[in-house]
């Protein structure tokens, strides 16, 4: 009875966020396909899925939305976590057409962002000309604007605890190791902050306490 239970409220949860987890089971077949790829194969299959500048002079639309169709960790469980804690909560709230438009917004625009700053530094000198080949794909920028987005979820005070938290994780290796990416993640965020109308008309943010003691009795 209490599996049965267990069972109902995890597809209850996954059938609240549709879009979150279809998502999720695209990146778990294409990390199963990975892993049955070569070395050598795996490389040059996900360079010609990647937004990279060569790619993207020649088939934008197809790397935009092939690229986030992958993870180049290869490892999909932490993924479940990140997208139950942040994708999912911010479907139900937002509904999947608008969380789908901060996650278009947030992975689109960081990355013309990234590799328009990257195209910059390598006609000045700064990255060489190789990189106009680099691998670049993934999920990760959406998700850093789906974290920042969720900031509107969250009341004061704890709002701008948890605003200040999320701009500091995308900051610091922004300014540590300033790379590409980390303006893609770092731009990601501020397009997440930006997003701000969108949330507008949602029910109003819930305050933790008052959650926790409504559940309690």
């Amino acid at each position: 009875m209490r599996i049965n239970r267990g069972v109902h409220r995890v597809w209850a949860y996954v059938r609240s966020a549709p879009g979150t987890y279809v998502w999720l089971a695209v990146l778990f077949v294409t990390t199963v396909a990975l892993h049955h790829m070569s070395p050598e194969f795996e490389e040059q299959f996900l360079r010609q899925r990647s937004t990279n500048i060569h790619e993207l002079s020649s088939n934008p639309l197809r790397v935009l939305v092939s690229s986030a169709m992958w993870i180049d960790s290869g490892h999909w469980l932490p993924y479940v976590v990140l997208y139950s804690l942040f994708h999912a909560p911010a479907e139900r709230w937002l509904g999947t057409a608008r969380w789908l438009a901060v996650c278009a917004a947030a992975h689109v625009l960081a990355t013309l962002i990234s590799e328009g700053a990257l195209l910059w530094g390598i006609r000045h000198g700064m990255a060489p000309a190789s990189a106009v080949n680099t691998l670049d794909i993934g999920v990760s920028y959406a998700l850093a604007g789906v974290v920042a987005v969720l900031t509107y979820r969250i009341p004061a005070p704890w709002r701008y605890v948890y605003g200040f938290g999320a701009l500091v994780v995308y900051a610091v290796p922004l300014v540590t190791g300033r790379t590409f990416t980390d303006l893609g993640h770092f731009t990601s965020a501020l397009i997440g902050f930006g997003c701000r109308p969108l949330v507008g008309g949602r029910e109003k943010a819930r305050n933790p306490k008052e959650t926790a003691g409504a559940s309690a009795g």
